[in-house]
């Protein structure tokens, strides 16, 4: 019989989200897919969120071998930092895993070393607890284009460089919607207005590139999908629409940064201008949304993604000498 979980919300076509626990609540997302009896998680937060998918498995009626696949979109801790101590409890899985990500779940040493020169070690352990690899045998690469079935459902991964050269995005034809990890922006509920949701690009450290972050945008957007699953956070629909919003704010972001570029300014005064610039955008755009939030609270709520996407853009910058 089944279990209930509060931390899981039931959605159509089979697909359960799961509020892995980070930062704040429905923050940060995890999926469970079931058919037939079989399950794939796409997504698995932190290592401390492993609990939580577990207590999904329970609420769904699954035993761990029923698991099938394990899915991160990439590997950035919030989305796979718990894939090694999951794939510990699910002897029937496979971790499929974009393969330029693929060693650093097999030995994650590169990945906690880039994530604490971003965080410190205090905070990394705080936010992401033990990271644990998973082993070599266990672990299939995708490609480009290639389809996996859970239970006969069919699931195409999509490589979508441009946050990370290391993602992909997962189309499942049955619900007609993308597993789009970041690729296609962060929603969070805070922010949702009469008028519908506010999406935005995220452009954290330290592979952003506009240009392959919006080829790979209007590639699932010819798809004419239907619904995207955000690990930030949750189910949206009105896709058209977001997508054309999203890629505005994307070329907004590059203005921003041509003109920070110009200034030649030195990297703190950089990132000082780069924040106050995003912190605008935010707000402009969230009033055009008809937003109430008094402005302490939605800086509040989006300090992290101001810090995180300028100090991304600045990378940018960096190595980029064309617009």
């Amino acid at each position: 019989m089944a279990s209930r979980s509060e931390h899981l919300t039931p959605l159509d076509h089979g697909i359960w989200v799961i509020d892995t626990g980070y930062q704040r609540p429905m923050f940060d997302a995890a999926y469970l897919m079931v058919e037939q009896g079989r399950a794939a998680f796409i997504d698995t937060g932190t290592s401390l969120a492993v609990p939580r998918l577990l207590e999904a498995l329970d609420a769904a009626g699954l035993a761990r071998d029923a698991v099938d696949w394990v899915i991160p979109t990439h590997v950035h801790l919030d989305h796979a930092g718990g894939a090694g101590a999951l794939m510990t409890a699910l002897p029937a899985a496979k971790l499929l895993v974009h393969p330029r990500g693929a060693r650093h779940l097999i030995n994650p040493a590169v990945l906690l070393d880039s994530a604490r020169a971003v965080y410190g070690d205090e905070e990394v352990l705080r936010a992401y607890g033990t990271v644990v690899p998973v082993e070599a045998s266990r672990v299939v690469s995708s490609a480009d284009g290639v389809v996996i079935e859970l239970a006969g459902r069919a699931l195409t991964l999509f490589d979508t460089p441009g946050h990370a050269r290391h993602h992909h995005c997962v189309w499942d034809e049955r619900s007609q919607g993308f597993f789009t990890g970041d690729t296609f922006g962060l929603s969070y509920r805070e922010f949702d207005t009469p008028q519908g949701v506010w999406l935005l690009p995220t452009t954290t450290p330290t592979q952003f590139d506009p240009a392959a972050l919006r080829a790979s945008i209007e590639r699932m957007l010819a798809r004419q999908p239907q619904r995207m699953y955000l690990t930030h956070y949750g189910c949206i629909g009105n896709v058209a629409a977001l997508g054309r919003e999203l890629l505005d704010q994307l070329e907004a972001v590059v203005a921003l940064g041509e003109r920070t570029r110009q200034q030649a300014l030195g990297p703190t005064e950089r990132h000082a201008a780069l924040t106050a610039g995003l912190t605008t955008l935010y707000l402009q755009r969230l009033q055009r949304l008809g937003s109430t939030l008094p402005r302490e609270q939605v800086i509040g709520l989006l300090a992290m993604d101001i810090e995180l996407n300028a100090q991304g853009m600045a990378g940018w910058l960096d190595t980029a000498h064309q617009f």
